[in-house]
């Protein structure tokens, strides 16, 4: 028996000359479907195409359906102006990020929407770094009440955690021969001073010989002139700060006593919470009259509290600028108020004592 073309068609790929086509096929298109009971519509029906059941050219060229709603579904980001499907009810995924931030964000932290916006934030080290700060206040003046000696151990401590919270505050970690550099410096500072009488050219001279020193160690570095730039200058100024410290050490003792007195109060006040403005004026009042109270209710000891708090001030601001972390709030936030306010307590301590 001969093939018969259908619809104007051959018999296609695959189809044996010797078999004769289905009956159903042999319909019309309206009657062959629903003979066929496969439970689903043609979708080239509007096309007026046929179907066969066999391999044809056709059905290999059909798209794959299945890979592209797979590729859809797995796609991590959506596709523009679509929203995100909701999660599903009960199950909360992982957090990837931190927490939520001012802007509503919960995807990126205050310190990565600063750095994309090309602007560095300022965070504060807050009320417990605060208050270790007026601990060690305390510790120093009450060393500087009890004898020379004694205000050396709290001082020293100063002076350690002056130079490493600075490394760690510039992203230089670990630093260990910077941060022992500038610390071996104070302590020489401090053992000159004690030799010298407590003469403070001790420390102008101790801080030329480190940057010298500070200057041969980056020639000795085999990292990038910008890297061994940036570490000359972290260890330049770690150096300079904890040196600095050293003024108490010079000072007259009832002006370290007034001016630790007077930061320890001024940054317990700064880390209220208050508006910036408010707290940085409240924080100075209170500066103010921890001094006068101390000082022998007088003006002078208030000038000193005063004067000593806005260095103090400087160096809380200092050290909460850039991308702080937790170790550099209780570092650089703990020591640097206390270092800066050194040198005030020194000059101020000349002109009213």
């Amino acid at each position: 028996m001969t093939n018969q073309p259908y619809g104007g068609y051959g018999a296609p790929h695959g189809a044996h000359g010797a078999q004769e086509p289905y009956a159903p096929y042999q319909q019309p298109q309206s009657q062959a479907w629903p003979a066929q009971g496969q439970g689903y519509d043609d979708p080239f029906a509007d096309q007026h195409t046929q179907q066969w059941q066999g391999q044809t050219w056709e059905t290999q060229m059909q798209p794959p359906v299945a890979p592209v709603a797979a590729a859809e579904e797995t796609s991590y980001l959506p596709p523009q102006g679509v929203a995100e499907p909701a999660p599903v009810a009960g199950v909360e995924p992982e957090p990837e990020y931190g927490p939520a931030t001012l802007g509503g964000n919960a995807r990126v932290t205050d310190a990565q929407r600063a750095r994309a916006e090309g602007r560095s934030p300022i965070i504060e080290p807050g009320l417990q770094p605060a208050v270790l700060t007026a601990v060690l206040g305390l510790l120093l003046a009450g060393g500087a009440a009890l004898g020379t000696y004694a205000l050396l151990v709290p001082l020293v401590v100063l002076q350690g955690v002056t130079a490493a919270g600075w490394f760690r505050l510039n992203g230089m970690w670990p630093a260990r021969q910077g941060i022992a550099l500038g610390f071996l410096g104070a302590l020489v500072a401090d053992a000159a001073m004690l030799v010298a009488d407590r003469s403070p050219g001790v420390i102008l001279g101790t801080l030329g010989v480190w940057v010298l020193l500070s200057l041969m160690m980056q020639l000795r570095s085999h990292a990038d002139p910008d890297e061994r730039m940036y570490g000359l200058m972290a260890t330049v100024v770690a150096a300079a700060l904890a040196i600095a410290a050293g003024g108490y050490l010079a000072a007259d003792a009832d002006a370290v006593v007034v001016g630790a007195v007077a930061v320890a109060a001024a940054m317990v006040a700064r880390a209220l919470p208050l508006p910036t403005a408010v707290s940085v004026v409240v924080a100075l009042a209170v500066a103010g009259g921890a001094g006068f109270a101390v000082g022998g209710m007088e003006t002078d000891g208030a000038l000193i509290g005063a004067g000593a708090a806005v260095c103090a001030l400087i160096g809380h601001r200092v050290a909460s600028y850039d991308y702080p972390s937790r170790f550099v709030h209780f570092t650089a936030g703990v020591a640097l108020p206390l270092a800066a306010a050194g040198p005030a307590v020194y000059i101020l301590g000349r002109i009213f004592t």
